[in-house]
């Protein structure tokens, strides 16, 4: 049974209204959002007119505003935001859905003003207003809004969609939209991407900058977005309606040697039952540089597909022994029978021991995971070890510590080496404390094998670099 002085609502309760009123004045008190909140509930238990009165008075304030959006405003802003995007959806949207519609919208087109003054990541920021645009959808639904008025006010967002806030506007909007919702935009997106400006004289025209071929242009640059956001949001529209070849006409020529496009449109087509063409689109791309993994993997997907199970296996094996990929591994090993999966793996395994990178077999070790593989490798390989990697190097060391404290051990004394041979006075601090750690795995390792103890290692490190007393005033 809870203590009486528990914080919970039947404990507060107890206190009373009159008690619990005061709490809430003293405790919101110099908080700005703890008083928007509070006014927002008042609001709330008069209607939900009155709230839609607040939430429209709020966004008005919040698009108005000036000041910079430190980092560690962030969380404070984005809660406040939040506030009002839940009251629009669960309280004025249950009541009026045509008027948590116009508030819907107000409160993406405040997206501009937030990005503008952000001064940090915009992840939380865009998490939010992406959420709103599902929220426009489904209240645009309930509301009954004309599809020509609804596909105008998509096609208006878009134009000013500069921060990605509108990305799953168009398929957040389709079931509102329907088939002529849908054909409506997409008219006003193709009439607007071939809209062509009338370009002011040379001596009036705005110069961004100079490139290879001269100056570049204002308007220019303008009718290049301008295109680029139509061609985006056409792709969009073609997803939506299942068609695969308005995707592929809106990729430039030159794009589909592009690996990543290649892979787009190869998914699409294997959902269309065309396999051949896909196949045909990913083996057109430009092979100069290292494939990526997803246009790999997409390559063998695509031999699946056309029943060439051997040669998409004999692919994926390719494929892992060049790149170590794990992820390459494991659709390999999906696709074997059982038992024959183990057999592969430690083939898999064994190839890793020799692979030329040593730093990229650890890594492999490490995420597939084999810590005992990795700990081998180590003990093997030791010489090969760069301390300079310290971003591969510090989490192994991390990871390997507990069951595997010789491996770890190595790890970071390659990582002491490496800045005091090199003199890295900067890294100093990181190397001390790599020093102490290695003090405190000694007595956890049997035998050091060929390694050095822990004094004899210490002494050596005195003898070698004895002078270097920028780091040794750190161990005292």
């Amino acid at each position: 049974m809870a203590a009486k002085t528990t914080l919970n609502a039947k404990n507060l309760e107890a206190l009373g209204a009159q008690r619990l009123a005061e709490l809430l004045i003293e405790i919101s008190t110099g908080s700005a959002a703890h008083k928007r909140r509070l006014r927002m509930e008042l609001a709330g238990n008069q209607g939900s007119t009155e709230v839609a009165r607040e939430i429209r008075k709020r966004l008005g304030s919040i698009a108005r505003a000036q000041s910079v959006i430190e980092w560690h405003k962030v969380k404070t802003v984005n809660a406040d935001l939040e506030t009002q995007r839940s009251a629009i959806v669960t309280v004025v949207a249950a009541d009026d859905p045509k008027e948590a519609f116009d508030l819907i919208w107000q409160f993406l087109a405040v997206a501009d003003s937030i990005f503008h003054r952000s001064n940090s990541s915009d992840t939380a920021f865009i998490e939010t207003f992406h959420q709103a645009c599902v929220d426009a959808g489904v209240i645009a639904r309930c509301a009954g809004i004309g599809i020509d008025v609804l596909a105008d006010k998509v096609f208006t967002a878009l134009q000013d969609n500069d921060y990605g806030q509108y990305d799953p506007l168009i398929a957040e909007m389709v079931p509102a939209l329907g088939k002529d919702g849908l054909e409506r935009l997409k008219g006003l997106l193709v009439q607007w991407s071939n809209e062509v400006e009338e370009r002011p004289a040379d001596a009036d025209r705005e110069i961004l900058g100079w490139g290879g071929s001269g100056p570049i242009y204002q308007d220019e640059i303008h009718a290049k977005h301008r295109r680029l956001t139509a061609r985006i949001a056409l792709q969009d529209i073609a997803d939506a309606q299942d068609d695969v070849d308005a995707f592929i006409a809106q990729q430039p020529e030159e794009t589909l040697r592009a690996p990543m496009v290649a892979t787009a449109i190869s998914g699409r087509l294997l959902l269309a039952g065309r396999a051949e063409e896909a196949l045909r689109i990913l083996d057109g791309v430009d092979h100069r540089f290292e494939m990526p993994f997803e246009w790999q993997d997409a390559r063998a997907e695509t031999l699946d597909a056309l029943g060439r199970g051997e040669q998409a296996q004999a692919y994926r094996w390719q494929c892992f022994e060049q790149s170590l990929n794990g992820e390459h591994l494991r659709a390999f090993l999906r696709k074997l029978a059982d038992f024959d999966d183990i057999e592969a793996e430690e083939k898999a395994l064994a190839f890793a021991h020799g692979f030329p990178d040593v730093h990229r077999a650890l890594a492999f070790f490490l995420a597939w995971p084999a810590h005992a593989e990795a700990a081998k490798l180590i003990s093997r390989r030791q010489a090969e070890l760069d301390g300079n990697l310290y971003e591969l190097m510090t989490p192994a060391a991390e990871m390997l510590q507990e069951k595997h404290p010789l491996a770890a051990t190595m790890l970071l004394r390659s990582m002491i080496g490496f800045a005091l041979d090199y003199g890295r006075s900067s890294r100093y601090r990181h190397a001390a404390r790599h020093l102490a750690e290695c003090a405190s795995l000694a007595p956890h390792i049997d035998d050091f094998g060929s390694a050095r103890p822990h004094d004899a290692y210490v002494a050596e490190l005195k003898r070698q670099h004895g002078n270097k007393h920028g780091f040794w005033s750190l161990m005292r």
